[in-house]
């Protein structure tokens, strides 16, 4: 039986590899920073495209010039790159070890990048592992010279790796849950998440919401499916700067004062229910602005429809994308987290508010009262009125808004490093216990 006290431990890079990240990015930032407190070597594996044969001296080169670029448009069919895709399907790709020699200059990605032991590439592994899915019905299977002894997958990719034991992340099933919110296929999604579940060695989630939730579309899964919860692990800068540092920073770039405005940030997308609150928030009359903070993942011009109306009577500030540094600085000058999804399988803006002492509103819909606990004002996400009614609350009422600061900072220590890891070591061992073959 593998020691699970020193086992090395392999993360993916799927989201990590986008320039803007997303959740998903955090969570994985966050899992290799608590690997790397755990004391367990990281392998990180992408899955950029940087041909398998590219000189090792120049692979270094490559994965930056990479993690730079978005990712390139699909090719026209029976093109050539259309044909030599469809070539370089028939094998899965070779994972390459990735020197980092330091002849590159890579603080611009600081903020990005994993905690990590080693670092692996295989090229473009997660488009090819998902074509031969669609196509198979079949997992695509990795061989590494010396596996990891767990694979952890920050996400449920149609991958797995040889010798090492596959335990895949599963946040939520909003795909099914809430099927008009994505513009997943919703097919292929199931079709997936009943492969996985059938083949992993282990399962991993983020809250008992999502638990319940999975279990009820995979009963299979149940035995296999550990809560770890998740925590949080920003960067010192973005957590030790001064109040006076950061107001002078949101004054500058974005004319705000401190207490002005209230926040969103994360995907402008449905399940985070962000027509009703522009609509509430209009509605509301309150003088404070709303700032939100996050990418169009797509639009819905019923959802949106009073957004360009909050926009032009400079109500409402729409902010594309900001670095760490920017959006705690706004975070902590904020008066209060607007945050009443349709669902959310843990809700980490939530997290990351409450403890930086930011109340937050937030629905009563998926994990968010298991994560906010009673130090968070709650609302009903479908009604337009009870938002609007919470708003004016935390707009006019100093004492609600100081009381559910002091109470979310005691909230957000239940979700701390140190539980985190605590959690981990408790799956890991599980996993470990069960596949006494894994190799180390």
């Amino acid at each position: 039986m593998a020691d699970q006290t020193v086992a090395r431990i392999g993360v993916d890079g799927f989201n990590l590899a986008l320039e803007r990240g997303t959740g998903v990015a955090t969570y994985a930032r966050t899992l290799t920073r608590a690997l790397e407190r755990m004391g367990h070597p990281v392998d990180m594996l992408y899955g950029l495209d940087i041909p398998t044969g590219s000189d090792p001296a120049l692979r270094e080169v490559r994965f930056f010039d990479r993690l730079e670029q978005p990712p390139g448009k699909r090719p026209a069919p029976f093109s050539k790159r259309w044909i030599r895709e469809r070539r370089a399907d028939l094998h899965a790709p070779a994972p390459q070890e990735i020197t980092l020699t330091g002849r590159v200059d890579s603080r611009p990605f600081a903020d990005r990048l994993p905690a990590f032991t080693r670092l692996f590439n295989a090229d473009g592994l997660f488009q090819r592992a998902a074509r031969h899915f669609r196509r198979t019905g079949r997992l695509t299977r990795l061989r590494m010279d010396t596996p990891p002894a767990i694979m952890h997958w920050t996400y449920p990719l149609p991958v797995m790796i040889e010798g090492a034991a596959n335990i895949y992340t599963i946040h939520d099933v909003v795909p099914l849950r809430l099927p008009y919110t994505t513009l997943d296929d919703k097919p292929y999604y199931y079709r997936l998440m009943n492969t996985i579940c059938a083949q992993a060695d282990a399962l991993c989630t983020v809250s008992e919401a999502s638990r319940r939730d999975i279990v009820s579309f995979f009963p299979s899964s149940d035995g296999k499916l550990h809560n770890t919860y998740q925590s949080f692990s920003p960067s010192p800068v973005a957590m030790e700067r001064s109040d006076a540092e950061c107001k002078a920073e949101i004054d500058a770039d974005f004319g705000l004062l401190p207490q002005s405005y209230f926040l969103f940030f994360g995907s402008l997308e449905p399940k985070k229910n962000i027509g009703r609150l522009i609509e509430a928030f209009l509605a509301s009359g309150c003088a404070r602005k709303l700032v939100l903070v996050g990418a169009m993942a797509w639009k819905s011009e019923r959802e949106l429809r009073y957004l360009d109306r909050g926009i032009a009577a400079g109500r409402i500030v729409m902010i594309d994308y900001l670095p760490e540094r920017t959006l705690f600085a706004l975070l902590r000058m904020a008066r209060a987290l607007l945050f009443p999804s349709l669902s959310e399988g843990f809700g980490l803006p939530v997290l990351e508010a409450m403890s930086c002492g930011v109340p937050a509103l937030v629905s009563a819909e998926g994990a968010l009262p298991e994560v906010s606990g009673d130090a968070a004002l709650q609302t009903d996400a479908y009604d337009v009125d009870a938002i609007a009614r919470a708003i004016r609350r935390l707009d006019a009422d100093d004492a609600l808004c100081d009381g559910l600061a002091a109470a979310g900072r005691g909230q957000a220590a239940r979700f701390d490093m140190t539980s985190y890891c605590q959690r981990l070591a408790g799956l890991y061992h599980s996993v470990l216990a069960s596949a006494p073959t894994t190799k180390a």
